[in-house]
């Protein structure tokens, strides 16, 4: 019998930076070389939740003008289901400015604090127009082994007591770039500032979040091995670009070579 999968893609054209709608697609193709059906639905502004609908959720980035609108539309639409969705082990991953509306608020660097649904036991803060941005290559220690991505926010995140970091920050800012912490993790809910896209050159974490949502579904979380040689290479080079080991111009390039042949390529 193949298993089939949902997944709800928040906000598609709204919450969509640096390569974010790329963990889509990664999802979606490790889904399918492994035989397993992965229905992908975009819900944007004014369209509803259902969770009984969702296996995966994925909410992107944006900036603060885009943010304001996605704010009052999660509280005043999506939020019963999604909040739902979250408590009952939906498998969701929030990142950059998804993860920041998924926490109790974002205060942003001009105007009034926006409220966020609470799923992460987080708050967010912008020092200010004059603060330094958290931009750059971030390397994380996740379980036993390496995240890798890209961050650019001006927010600052400090997580509460029932969260628990994504990771321990290696190289870069991660969630304020003073604690060591980076990303929040509650349930089966995933949070992140690494763009890049995330998922591609981390296919064990790719494949983390398709096993959870396995598990919930049909009970069955068993993953066929795939060859990722190539994402592999990916993920060192990026690891060795966060670290600064040298030839950072050519290791950039070549990184993100390999991550769009990750991203893109047939089996």
């Amino acid at each position: 019998m193949t298993r089939r999968l949902v997944l709800i893609h928040l906000f598609p054209t709204l919450m969509n930076l640096y390569g974010d709608r790329g963990n889509i697609l990664c999802l979606e193709r490790r889904c399918r070389w492994r035989g397993i059906e992965l229905e992908i639905r975009s819900l944007g502004l004014g369209d509803a939740f259902d969770p009984e609908d969702a296996d995966l959720v994925f909410i992107g980035g944006s900036q603060d003008r885009e943010q304001r609108a996605v704010a009052r539309d999660l509280l005043e639409v999506k939020g019963p289901g999604l909040t739902r969705a979250a408590e009952e082990g939906t498998v969701i991953l929030a990142v950059c400015g998804g993860y920041q509306l998924l926490g109790h608020s974002y205060r942003p660097a001009e105007g009034e604090t926006l409220e966020g649904l609470g799923i992460f036991d987080a708050r967010t803060e912008h020092p200010g127009p004059s603060a330094r941005r958290c931009i750059g290559n971030v390397l994380l220690q996740w379980q036993d082994q390496t995240l890798v991505g890209f961050e650019n926010h001006g927010g600052r995140t400090y997580l509460g007591p029932a969260a628990r970091p994504l990771g321990r920050v290696l190289a870069g800012h991660g969630n304020n770039g003073r604690d060591g912490t980076e990303g929040a993790v509650w349930n089966r809910c995933f949070g992140t500032y690494l763009h890049g896209s995330l998922l591609p050159k981390n296919p064990r974490f790719a494949d983390h979040l398709i096993a959870l949502a396995l598990a919930r579904r049909h009970g069955d979380s068993e993953l066929e091995p795939l060859d990722d040689a190539l994402e592999r290479d990916a993920h060192a080079w990026a690891a060795r670009v966060a670290k600064g080991d040298g030839l950072l111009a050519w290791l950039a390039e070549k990184g993100r070579y390999l991550v769009r042949a990750a991203t893109v390529r047939e089996r």
